[in-house]
């Protein structure tokens, strides 16, 4: 029997949301048992809250946004990958705004606070998510598939395809038998070069820059380009590496695009409201067709 866990003490954050650039802090607080994972925004009157369940997802668009009310909370994948890797069953989390601090573009900083002290052990057992049948979740337009098959333990397998000669074709896996913090945590998110003007001219990735993506050059681009997104991101002389990524930062794994991936599918997945017992496969996944499945696996628990 497998007891529920919740944080040992409270832990802090601040930074800047990765769509919104608003400023934001954020703290991780213990909670009872059998609360689940909480949001809740101290800034508003009230200080309402919304669960970290895949019936108050409310947008999908580069993250995955959770909405119950007056409480929005945007980019909440990142935090609840790492709570659930690091196996964290109970905690309320407050935030000052409405986004999720992006800090390096992973769940690096999440994981190595709260590691240091380790999960406190709850008086309850683990309630696992089982399903009855197999769930799988299609798009047909982008190829994307997720599919969760009952099993007596969970594990992940992941593949990417963005048709990217830089990229190529990856694969991620991850099991709890594996180390979290070290193989996926620190897996930071990405994007190709030529989405970059096009995202901030349509009011996204205001937080971004080139401290807290991993950048993919995939077509030929001028030195005038590249000085232009350095003055947008305040980051002079950059260049492309032999890879095709930009020399901003160094691949923390040859498939940190994939683990990233994984990460967020793990934190998306999370919206089922627990922890499964499944093996889950996933092609081309991302926010949306990961919420829905989270969304069809709680509409199967419910009968």
């Amino acid at each position: 029997m497998q007891l529920q866990q919740t944080l040992r003490k409270s832990y802090k954050f601040k930074g800047k949301g990765l769509h919104t650039g608003q400023p934001v802090s954020m703290k991780l607080n213990p909670a009872p048992v059998d609360t689940g994972i909480v949001f809740k925004r101290v800034d508003l009157p009230g200080e309402p809250e919304v669960k970290a369940l895949a019936e108050f997802v409310s947008n999908t668009s580069r993250s995955t946004t959770l909405s119950d009310g007056d409480c929005v909370v945007i980019t909440v994948e990142h935090i609840l990958s790492a709570l659930t890797g690091l196996g964290i069953d109970n905690a309320i989390i407050e935030l000052d705004n409405a986004e999720v601090p992006i800090l390096d573009g992973s769940a690096r900083n999440y994981v190595e606070a709260i590691s240091q002290d380790g999960p406190k052990v709850q008086d309850r057992a683990r309630r696992f998510i089982e399903l009855k049948e197999e769930v799988e979740i299609i798009n047909e337009k982008t190829g994307s598939v997720v599919r969760v098959t009952p099993a007596s333990k969970l594990s992940y397998d992941l593949q990417i395809d963005f048709d990217s000669k830089v990229v190529g074709v990856q694969t991620a896996h991850w099991c709890p038998q594996q180390d979290y913090a070290r193989e996926i945590a620190p897996c930071r998110t990405f994007v190709f070069f030529h989405e970059l003007e096009y995202l901030l001219g349509n009011n996204l990735i205001k937080g971004g820059d080139v401290d807290n993506a991993i950048v993919i050059v995939e077509n030929p681009v001028g030195q005038d380009q590249l000085d232009r997104v350095g003055v947008l991101f305040n980051k002079p002389k950059l260049r492309i590496d032999e890879k095709g990524y930009l020399n901003n930062i160094r691949l923390n794994f040859p498939n940190e695009c994939a683990r990233h991936k994984l990460l967020d599918l793990i934190g998306d997945l999370r919206l089922c409201g627990g922890f499964l017992k499944a093996r889950i496969t996933a092609v081309r996944s991302g926010h949306t067709i990961n919420t829905n499945t989270a969304k069809a696996i709680r509409e199967q628990i419910k009968h």
